[in-house]
């Protein structure tokens, strides 16, 4: 673990801005005792509630609540930290903070005191990732899956996987100690044994962090096609609610119409677009090159066809536009005017959703198809929340470990073995931060909320 334990004492209001009930100021640092003898008058009793007024600098009092003191290390970070309960208005909440940096505290930046919690080892990195992950969850299912990370489901998976991989690095690096013993080593069935396990390890890891990292960000999805579609129509279906406006007048929708909800636990991001036509109207034209970009940033495309005047090249001149690479599935919408029926099938290469976005009919087949393209499955209780750097890390590593094996089945390289998963173990470890570099560090703390 890189960075250093901080010396100086921090204050900020920890519950969201406005006026509520109730708003909490936290302070943590070396300093909370004084602090507290400045606002309080006293040292509350440790984790006992204490009723009591909150002193200006000249005695008067600025409000009265309630004061909570968890002295180091039992504490959320391991510092002294006193919390300050008081009514709810910002001039209130303003006036306290003002009198804690009065007493010698300053004002804390976004993540702080989760990074605190870090740095001495209160939490791992995945850990304090994860009660960002909470606040931000917006299902049922990311809520409970990222209270899991945060009591270490996620962290645990990994060091299982770490303890495999240090258990064999240990056991090549012993026999590149002694080179005359070195050629029987790698041919042990000990060793291959070990290998194939770590293997296994690494890859059911690696597909329980896709879960976690779709649950946590969820799918974008663009519709498009040309005017008078459906694809309003096929966005109100999928939210549930008129979210766009429908009409039988070409080019209604002239901007990016975004809608956000959530299927079975998926987030799902819906992206209307504009009609793709050429069209002389400037705010239309805009709208069309707006359509365009939206495609460049989804997971995937819904090509959205008017079926009761379906043709083949209706598709084809579709499908020519759509920027190289980006994943796409036909919907055939209108099969109630049509005559089709509804359901799914393939049709020169790619899948083609047969349904009606008037009456609903085969939206379900959509729905499953969606979650089948993505990979997605229903979470479960072992299903933990994840971020795409925590995918990118123990990507590398599975290529690391892949790379190991080579070298000891096809050139029975012992020491190109060690090496490969020595670089393995390293990404394994910026997991749980136990190899970070203080950037790292930066980039992940400043994301989240003040006062966390």
């Amino acid at each position: 673990m890189t960075g250093h334990k901080p010396i100086d004492t921090i204050a900020a209001v920890a519950t969201p801005p406005g006026r509520g009930g109730v708003a909490i100021v936290r302070v943590s640092g070396p300093a909370v005792a004084t602090i507290a003898e400045g606002v309080l008058g006293k040292l509350p009793k440790p984790r006992y509630a204490l009723l009591a007024e909150f002193f200006a600098g000249d005695g008067q009092p600025l409000d009265q609540g309630i004061a909570l003191y968890f002295p180091a290390p039992r504490s959320f970070t391991g510092e002294d930290v006193l919390e300050l309960q008081g009514h709810g208005g910002p001039v209130v909440m303003d006036l306290i903070l003002a009198r804690l940096v009065e007493l010698g505290a300053r004002l804390a930046r976004p993540g702080e005191f989760s990074q605190r919690a870090f740095l001495n080892d209160k939490l791992d990195l995945a850990q304090a990732e994860a009660v960002a992950d909470l606040i931000d969850s917006g299902s049922q299912a990311a809520a409970r899956s990222a209270l899991r990370s945060l009591q270490g489901a996620f962290s645990g998976r990994a060091q299982e996987v770490l303890a495999a991989l240090i258990k064999l690095r240990s056991f090549v690096e012993a026999a590149i100690d002694f080179p005359e013993e070195e050629i029987d080593f790698l041919d042990d069935p000990v060793l291959t044994e070990r290998c194939n396990n770590l293997k296994s390890l690494i890859e059911a890891l690696l597909a329980s962090t896709e879960q976690g990292c779709l649950l946590r960000n969820g799918m974008t999805l663009a519709l498009v096609g040309r005017p008078n579609v459906g694809k309003s129509s096929l966005m109100n279906r999928l939210a549930q609610r008129d979210t766009a406006i429908v009409s039988a007048t070409p080019g209604t929708t002239r901007d990016l119409l975004r809608e956000q909800i959530q299927v079975d636990g998926l987030p799902l991001h819906i992206i209307d677009t504009a009609g793709l036509r050429h069209s002389e109207d400037e705010v239309e034209a805009q709208g069309v090159a707006r359509a365009w970009a939206a495609m460049e940033e989804a997971d995937r495309v819904l090509v959205v066809i008017d079926d009761d005047e379906h043709n083949d090249q209706a598709v084809d001149d579709v499908l020519a536009e759509l920027p190289q690479g980006v994943p796409y599935s036909i919907v055939l919408n209108k099969a109630d005017l049509s005559g089709r029926e509804i359901g799914i099938v393939e049709n020169n290469g790619h899948q083609e959703i047969a349904l009606s976005a008037k009456t609903g009919d085969g939206m379900d087949l959509l729905v499953e198809h969606l979650k089948t393209c993505m990979g997605y499955q229903i979470p479960g209780d072992s299903t933990f929340i994840a971020r795409r750097r925590h995918l990118d890390a123990i990507g590398r590593a599975h290529r690391h470990i892949h790379w190991a094996i080579a070298q000891l089945k096809d050139n029975k390289a012992g020491e190109l073995m060690a090496e490969e998963l020595r670089l393995a173990q390293q990404a394994l470890n910026e997991i749980t931060g136990e190899y970070s570099s203080d950037d790292l560090l930066g980039s992940i703390f400043s994301s989240f909320c003040v006062g966390k």
